[in-house]
C-alpha cells in the first residue's frame, strides 16, 4: 500500500541522506582518498541503506500488508 505520508516523507529524507553520502563517496574516489578511508564511507552508505529497508520492512508489519509469509518472503529474497 501507500502507507503513512509522514513514513513516506522520513524514508525520502533517508534516501537523500544516502544520496549525499554516494556522492561523498564518488568525491573521495575522484580526490584518490585511500582505500581504507572509501571502504569506511562505502560501509556506512551501505549500513544506512541496510537500516532504511529494514525500517521499511517493519513499516509494512505495523501495517499488517502485506500477510507475514510475504513479508518474510521478501525478507529471504532481498535482505
Amino acid at each position: 500500500g501507500n502507507g503513512d505520508p509522514e513514513k513516506r516523507k522520513n524514508l525520502g529524507a533517508r534516501l537523500a541522506r544516502i544520496e549525499s553520502q554516494l556522492q561523498g563517496l564518488q568525491r573521495l574516489i575522484d580526490a584518490d582518498a585511500g582505500c581504507e578511508k572509501i571502504a569506511q564511507q562505502m560501509a556506512a552508505a551501505r549500513k544506512a541503506l541496510e537500516k532504511s529497508f529494514f525500517a521499511m520492512v517493519g513499516c509494512m508489519i505495523e501495517q499488517g500488508d502485506p500477510a507475514p509469509e510475504k513479508v518474510a518472503e521478501m525478507l529471504t529474497k532481498f535482505a
